[in-house]
């Protein structure tokens, strides 16, 4: 383990922020530091699917020219960003990291990166994740496996794999991603990163490759909670081009980090402490409750006994509405297209060359439980019980303020341990579904390390619409911890 005390790439984004406004660094100095770590570390992680090194390098000095004549810059200027390669940035190719969108280039700008850009934060490139994001582990894209940095024979998590391994290897300060079932807390968990998912609404849609509409949100990689409020700060709030984004008013998340815990009530689910959690998982949990307690917070055992149904629900309900999705790649509209001899043969083809297993694997699930005589004993059914885990989590925040949870049962496992076991791999989300199912906020920041040297990661879940509370309770954990200090030596 390399700890790089005096490097630019070890510096906090807001650490690098403060030095930019003091003119102890420059733009440019810092993206090519990122750009240089890059180079060395990015053959041995496979984070990216594509670089924009030469936008970067006109962006950062772009804001180094308005610095020097003193124009105003925004929020994040020259603070290097990864993107996760299914969301657009107008002119960079938009993958999904699947071969049917292997040459779309993006013609617009995804709402969240609109509002990166009138920040003038810089974007390095776009990063892997499994298939139009189905997976946890990222070694269902159709291009590259992105390996864990701690180390590279285990997985870094999916689908935001690349976008937390990015992160953890120091490749970005910090990036984007999106979680429909999981997808940015569990590979925060297992890279040692801090990674947010907003409250469904909080952060507009628009842009983003839809996988399951009513489940996906975008979210946040970083290493300290400090730059998690920053970048959460600049992409939320309303936007109209989105129908599901809501019109509430977003706090400054960064001035409310340092509100007391002292008398918090934080809820322990029962169900979430149960047989299958690894004990080293477990150990670290407790060893974070107790550390809370002598913060002053107060604990509560709650119940959410409906979570047993939750991965048969979110199975049932996320399939669905990815058959819907993705129908819309047909070889007619966009994206690649078979070499066929006529239209139905091409619908065929297209879709079985261009999409991977487990695409395929989750359109069929989907189609099937919304066929006909189907409907209402699976979509129907599992859309009142997602109603019952909803109404559980509503009775546990009449009880507590914040919930404490794992965020993985186990840490990395190895590559290619579970992908030829569907189950086996759904179950590495078994603890951070249930929030997608009922639309709520929910942190997992690093809290131990195994004895072989790999990250655990601890779940913070939060009322709609609480950020503020989850991101005062987790800075709270992180003043009086290092874990999040540690830099793999890859």
């Amino acid at each position: 383990m390399v700890l790089k005390q005096n490097s630019i790439i070890n510096l906090s984004a807001f650490e690098l922020r403060e030095k930019i406004k003091t003119r102890e660094l420059s733009c440019l100095q810092v993206t090519t530091a990122f750009l240089d770590n890059i180079k060395i570390t990015e053959p041995k992680i496979d984070a990216f699917t594509c670089l924009t090194q030469d936008t970067a390098l006109q962006k950062a000095k772009e804001l180094d020219a308005k610095i020097a004549s003193g124009q105003k810059v925004g929020e994040l200027c020259g603070l290097p960003i990864a993107i996760k390669d299914n969301l657009h940035i107008e002119g960079v190719k938009t993958t999904c990291s699947s071969k049917i969108l292997q040459n779309y280039t993006a013609p617009f700008d995804a709402e969240v990166i609109t509002r990166l850009k009138a920040a003038d934060a810089v974007f390095v490139g776009k990063t892997n994740l499994d298939e139009f994001a189905m997976g946890s582990s990222t070694e269902n894209s159709a291009f590259k496996t992105t390996k864990n940095p701690w180390d590279t024979n285990r997985i870094p998590g999916g689908s935001s794999g690349g976008s937390a391994a990015a992160v953890a290897s120091l490749m970005s300060p910090f990036a984007l991603g999106s979680d429909t079932g999981g997808s940015i807390r569990q590979p925060a968990a297992l890279c040692g990163t801090i990674g947010l998912k907003p409250t469904y609404g909080r952060v507009s849609r628009y842009g983003l490759v839809a996988f399951a509409s009513s489940l996906d949100q975008i979210g946040t990689f970083s290493k300290t909670t400090k730059d998690t409020a920053l970048l959460l700060k600049t992409i939320a709030g309303f936007d109209e081009k989105d129908s599901t984004s809501a019109a509430i008013e977003v706090p400054n998340y960064t001035k409310s980090l340092e509100k007391t815990i002292k008398g918090m009530k934080i809820g322990v689910p029962k169900e979430y402490f149960e047989k299958g959690l690894d004990p080293e998982v477990e150990k670290a949990l407790q060893e974070a409750i107790a550390l809370y307690k002598d913060l002053g917070a107060q604990f509560i055992e709650v119940s959410l006994p409906n979570t047993q149904y939750a991965i048969a629900v979110y199975y049932i309900v996320a399939p669905c509405e990815a058959s819907a999705n993705l129908a819309r790649y047909d070889g007619v509209k966009y994206g690649f297209r078979a070499d066929c001899s006529n239209l139905l043969e091409e619908y065929e083809k297209t879709r079985d060359q261009g999409f991977g297993a487990e695409v395929k694997r989750r359109i069929m699930l989907g189609t099937y439980a919304l066929s006909s005589g189907y409907y209402d004993a699976y979509y129907n059914k599992a859309q009142k019980a997602r109603t019952l885990i909803k109404m559980d989590f509503e009775n546990a925040f009449k009880q507590a303020d914040i919930l404490l949870t794992p965020t993985t049962p186990t840490p990395a496992f190895k590559i290619g341990e579970k992908s030829a076991d569907p189950l086996q791999m759904y179950l590495s989300d078994i603890f951070t579904i249930s929030c997608n199912l009922a639309g709520l906020p929910g942190i997992s920041i690093p809290c131990g390390f195994t004895k072989s040297n790999l990250p655990i990661g601890m779940q913070l879940l939060g009322k709609s619409f609480d950020e503020e509370t989850l991101l005062s309770a987790a800075h709270q954990y992180e003043t009086k911890t290092s874990w999040h200090k540690r830099v793999p030596n890859v």
